[in-house]
């Protein structure tokens, strides 16, 4: 079954979890030249570029006050980045995750579609995944729920959002019970 392009969806999931890997570099370069220690682990062996992933060592470098970047999502098709990251955070027992759009939160509806709708501060993970709201998958959105791991939905195009979200202050919307 071929998906866009004629590459079937395999393949095409293979190439976005090496696009990652591209991408995890290029913020590894970009932080390690700020003088932020940092590692690139993956879920596709390559180990001349990157470690692999192994959740211990992931945590003791975290410890060691390092930036680690996951990269190759799980390693396994038809799994999203949304569900990679939301996995990557309970494996490592993290106290929230952040995920940096377009848009100040979570809406009811696409506020770039609809300028009426209205901003959520605050929703629990069932009434986002039985209003079908696009904010993460909803297997993400599950095991954030069934790991009781909140969600920070905030936008990354506003400058000093990152600190404000790491420093606790309230920014975005919160996806939590």
């Amino acid at each position: 079954m071929s998906g866009r392009g004629g590459i079937d969806r395999t393949t095409a999931d293979y190439m976005g979890m090496l696009a990652t890997v591209i991408n995890s570099l290029a913020l590894q370069s970009a932080l390690e030249h700020l003088g932020v220690r940092t590692r690139v682990q993956t879920a596709i062996e390559m180990r001349g570029i990157a470690e692999p992933f192994i959740q211990r060592r992931a945590i003791r470098h975290l410890e060691k006050g390092r930036v680690v970047i996951f990269a190759a999502g799980t390693g396994n098709p038809f799994f999203t980045t949304d569900t990679a990251a939301t996995l990557r955070a309970v494996e490592i027992k993290a106290d929230v995750i952040i995920k940096a759009t377009k848009v100040d939160g979570v809406y009811d509806r696409d506020p770039v579609l609809h300028t009426d709708a209205t901003r959520f501060e605050k929703i629990s993970y069932t009434d986002v995944l039985l209003k079908n709201l696009k904010v993460m998958d909803s297997a993400a959105i599950s095991l954030c729920r069934d790991n009781s791991l909140p969600l920070v939905v905030f936008n990354l195009l506003q400058a000093g959002n990152i600190k404000r979200v790491i420093c606790g202050n309230p920014v975005g919307t919160i996806v939590g019970d």
